[in-house]
């Protein structure tokens, strides 16, 4: 049995998958181990598994102008000479990175090792770390078959999707303190939170609440003191998301691949509400636009969004959900997980 390391991070987005896939790389992998940043979002989620996480140091290209720019290459060569002690320790057959600029510092030294490394981009469209990492690796596998025609050593296969998990409504219902009389609204944004999403949702309580009962998920540090009531409830994060997905009639979700993945295999009618290219290089607007015009979600782009359109947005999905299930049981997206830890493994050396 050999022996793998895992990478990636920045956001949850760039972590989750590999929980999903841990079953079964841990069928070809003797041993896993995973390379991230010191205080990113992925230790926390790493550590709660058996993965034993070693971290080395990254550094984020900030869009808009900022000194911190210029110290840059050297933190990221810092983190290529960690991780290339790393490696020579924990002597990987090969890497898999899940993208985000916290994976490149380990991509660069697998490639310097002369370590396979395999990437995975889950986006319409390739990130910059994506990018980058594509010339250091094998290949750059995608959720999407468009994405592989724009990457020269791009493969598609699909995506890891979490198991559809069922529960007893009437526990779940318990369990997140809902009475059951009116249908849940989830409003989810991201691991960071959405602080746009956040500001509607509040704003249009008093009309939401009339017809809707709400778990709001809004991020860590984002709880709003006074609003909690039984229609209302708000979670920082939770480790339940099945849960959520489960008990919910319709959500607000952002557009990253991963989350909109989960609500399509959950046949959940969402609204997408993507993030606006002046706070990302627009990948969750592809990404939504893509679901949108194979009629499987409702689309709100931020420019648009006001308490107003955002009932609107919610009562329509609400109202069409049953013509939306019917579209999403013909939807083409299923769990690839198998056939990428394969390939991984068949990478390794």
């Amino acid at each position: 049995m050999k022996t793998i390391v895992l990478t990636g991070g920045g956001s949850a987005g760039h972590v989750s998958p590999h929980l999903t896939l841990l079953p079964f790389l841990k069928n070809d992998f003797k041993n896993i181990y995973y390379i991230g940043s010191d205080k990113g979002i992925e230790r926390n989620i790493i550590e709660k598994t058996d993965i034993p996480y070693y971290s080395v140091d990254c550094a984020k290209l900030n869009r808009e102008f900022t000194f911190k720019n210029f110290k840059m290459p050297f933190t990221v060569l810092k983190g290529i000479r960690q991780a290339e002690k790393l490696l020579k320790k924990l002597k990987p057959d090969v890497i898999f990175s899940k993208g985000g600029y916290v994976s490149l510092p380990t991509v660069i030294a697998g490639y310097n090792k002369k370590i396979p490394v395999i990437s995975h981009e889950s986006d319409l469209s390739v990130g910059l770390a994506n990018k980058i990492a594509s010339r250091f690796s094998k290949k750059v596998l995608t959720t999407f078959p468009e994405t592989a025609k724009k990457i020269k050593n791009g493969l598609y296969v699909g995506s890891p999707i979490k198991p559809v998990k069922n529960y007893a409504r009437d526990s779940l219902l318990k369990e997140f303190n809902f009475s059951g009389k009116k249908p849940i609204l989830l409003v989810i944004g991201g691991s960071l939170g959405a602080k746009a999403i956040n500001d509607a949702v509040r704003l249009a309580l008093p009309t939401l609440t009339e017809k809707f009962d709400i778990l709001h998920i809004c991020g860590k540090g984002n709880i709003e003191n006074g609003l909690q009531n039984k229609s209302y409830i708000q979670l920082e994060w939770t480790d339940k998301i099945e849960k959520a997905f489960s008990i919910a009639d319709v959500c607000i979700s952002r557009a990253g691949a991963n989350s909109v993945l989960e609500l399509l295999a959950y046949k959940l009618p969402s609204i997408l509400i993507p993030l606006p290219c002046v706070a990302s290089r627009g990948d969750q607007i592809l990404n939504a636009e893509y679901f949108y015009k194979k009629g499987l979600v409702y689309l709100l782009k931020q420019e648009l969004l006001t308490p107003s359109s955002l009932s609107l947005a919610v009562n329509s999905a609400y109202a069409n959900r049953l013509n939306i299930k019917k579209s999403l049981e013909n939807c083409e997206f299923s769990d690839k997980s198998r056939e990428i830890s394969r390939i991984i493994c068949d990478y390794a050396m």
